[in-house]
């Protein structure tokens, strides 16, 4: 048998996201067989860190204050280093830091080398120095992978080359369509009838998620659908400030009783078996695990018309989409879902089998591993032109 190559998935770190659990995914699910996988990171922490500790891979720390400090320069140095001791061949980065730290490193220690955009560069300080970072590594590594082609547009709008970037979608494992449970234990704990409608934002929240828009929206709704009951699943551990703001709107807009924020959970997909609409009322998405993961329960949903965000909605198919900051739009999409039972049904199923057909993990995972081994093959291929050179 082949030895097994070793490669290193290079991480900010573990919080509960949309990168992170793909990140996980493609973790667990990359042939072990031919890749010996390591992973790296800024910062070793955050609730995904329990699942790649594991699988027994090694996870190795490099932390720093400031990308643009001489702390910096050194932690990078100490990481190609490393990456030459344990004879790594292949770095994927994952995200916007990563890429920028372990990309021009990797590329010093003679490894092959990815970075991975997975939104459009929605800067909230220093958006220049961070653009041009972003470019600089994405020039820099062997190939970019997208995961939407509204990232692959953006970055050709910064100057990457169109044919140095590939689209590789996020991709989720299906077992079968969720059964809806005769108990409902989540609405039970959170005090929810079985019998009302619940409507749901599953997120990450930071401002660029729009959810005050949906609370805007929510009071409009809730004078059609008095009975109607919203749950804001997420927790804001990057923007801690953000959460409170939002809870004060709810306040003020009188929805105390019809608005619960349940924070971080860990248990997404029971969630998502006991609701019945799913909104993502975003103003920036790179292609959004929120929306995958609603559809793969087979829930239709409600989407801002941003990013990748039509790449997934088949707007009146599998759902409705929406303009940003709108939330007379936003409630009017949910309104007409509460009206008729029969089209959440019909939209569900459609979303279902559209993600089954073009997001599966499967899928995302060949692609991957095919990407890899190509890069891998053309370092042996230099590797070799270069010694008979010599």
């Amino acid at each position: 048998m082949p030895a097994r190559v070793p490669i290193l998935k290079f991480l900010t770190m573990f919080a509960v996201g949309g990168t992170e659990r793909q990140f996980v995914y493609l973790t667990k699910a990359i042939d072990k067989e031919r890749f010996d996988v390591r992973v790296g990171c800024l910062s070793r922490e955050g609730e995904f860190l329990k699942d790649i500790e594991a699988m027994n891979i090694p996870v190795s720390e490099y932390r720093i204050n400031s990308l643009y400090s001489p702390r910096m320069l050194h932690r990078q140095w100490l990481f190609a280093q490393d990456l030459r001791r344990e004879r790594v061949q292949l770095v994927h980065a994952y995200g916007f830091y990563p890429n920028v730290f372990s990309v021009p490193a990797a590329w010093l220690a003679g490894c092959a080398t990815i970075a991975s955009v997975r939104d459009t560069g929605v800067f909230t300080s220093q958006v220049k120095l961070k653009t041009l970072s972003q470019k600089t590594a994405c020039r820099l590594a062997d190939r970019v992978i997208a995961n939407s082609s509204a990232v692959r547009d953006w970055l050709v709008s910064l100057g990457v080359d169109e044919t140095h970037i590939d689209i590789i979608s996020n991709g989720i494992a299906l077992d079968g369509r969720p059964e809806r449970p005769r108990d409902f234990p989540v609405r039970r704990e959170l005090g929810i009838d079985p019998n009302v409608p619940v409507i749901a934002v599953v997120s990450r929240l930071n401002p660029r998620k729009g959810v005050e828009y949906f609370l805007r929206a929510v009071a409009i709704v809730a004078q059609r659908f008095p009975e109607a009951r919203f749950l804001i699943v997420g927790g804001s551990y990057f923007d801690p400030a953000y959460q409170p703001r939002l809870e004060k709107l709810s306040h003020e807009l009188n929805l105390t009783g019809l608005v619960t924020f349940t924070g971080e959970r860990n248990d997404i997909s029971g969630v998502l078996k006991e609701i019945d609409l799913a909104v993502l009322p975003s103003l920036s998405e790179g292609l959004s695990n929120a929306l995958i993961e609603a559809m793969a329960a087979g829930l239709p949903v409600v989407a801002t018309n941003v990013g990748g965000n039509p790449e997934i909605v088949q707007d009146g198919t599998t759902g409705f989409l929406v303009p940003p900051r709108d939330a007379d739009a936003l409630s009017a999409a949910m309104i007409r879902f509460l009206e008729s039972p029969e089209m959440r049904r019909r939209f569900g199923d459609a979303g279902y089998e559209r993600v089954a057909a073009q997001f599966s993990l499967t899928s995302t995972v060949r692609k991957t591993e095919e990407l890899y081994t190509a890069l891998l093959e053309e370092r042996r291929w230099r590797h070799t032109r270069r010694v008979r050179g010599a």
